[in-house]
């Protein structure tokens, strides 16, 4: 009995992670970009053509192009940066799901180990004080040095991972990829935590028990 039971929690785990691959795929190509026009052969890539898809084409319903066109700059520089937050957040939430954690403590004083903490949101409040100040230092950091809010372009010269784009399609087919990507992780991950808080159960838990409804 005891053995045809582990098999099923394997089957069951295994299943879920087949399941979670599949939904990321999904994701990447629900909303990759469709095929935009051909821009200059500059490198200087014009902003209001990234992130154009149909069929909403330019999408400003409040009209703000047309009377805040200062402002679009800023609220494009604003969009792919939380959506670079918004990736990074959802690849760690599958990952953490998954249990896959470092070895060892993450605070030793308080010996608490990587291990001990728990999925999903409830995981944030069991990180000591003096943890969560470094992370809030970290960010200041990363937002005031190392990659400054002020950077409207969000090119901080580390390239595609280490790689320099010289061919301007090639730059404007991955800065629009980017885009519509971190546009489904914004609403990825707060959906996560609607689906947490609406059932009461971590992602790993609702796949592990097939309960994938936020009802």
């Amino acid at each position: 009995q005891a053995v045809i039971t582990n098999t099923s929690l394997i089957s069951k785990k295994i299943m879920m992670k087949f399941a979670i691959a599949s939904l990321l795929l999904a994701s990447v190509n629900a909303f990759a970009p469709s095929q935009v026009a051909k821009t200059a052969t500059s490198l200087n890539v014009n902003e209001l053509e990234l992130g154009v898809t149909e069929p909403l084409g330019v999408y400003d319903p409040l009209g703000w192009l047309d009377s805040q066109p200062e402002s679009f700059e800023r609220r494009r520089a604003v969009e792919r940066k939380h959506g670079r937050v918004a990736m990074a957040a959802v690849l760690g939430n599958i990952v953490h799901n998954n249990h896959i954690v470092f070895d060892g403590y993450l605070s030793p004083s308080s010996n608490l180990k990587f291990s001990d903490v728990p999925t999903g949101v409830k995981g944030f409040f069991t990180i000591p004080t003096a943890g969560i100040a470094q992370i809030l230092a970290f960010f200041a950091l990363v937002e005031l040095a190392w990659m400054p809010a002020s950077k409207y372009d969000g090119d901080y010269g580390v390239g595609y991972f280490g790689t320099e784009i010289v061919d301007p399609d090639e730059k404007v087919r991955k800065l629009n990829v980017e885009l519509n990507n971190g546009r489904a992780a914004m609403l990825g991950i707060i959906g996560n935590f609607a689906s947490e808080a609406v059932t009461g159960q971590t992602m790993y838990e609702q796949y592990s028990t097939g309960h994938v409804t936020p009802f």
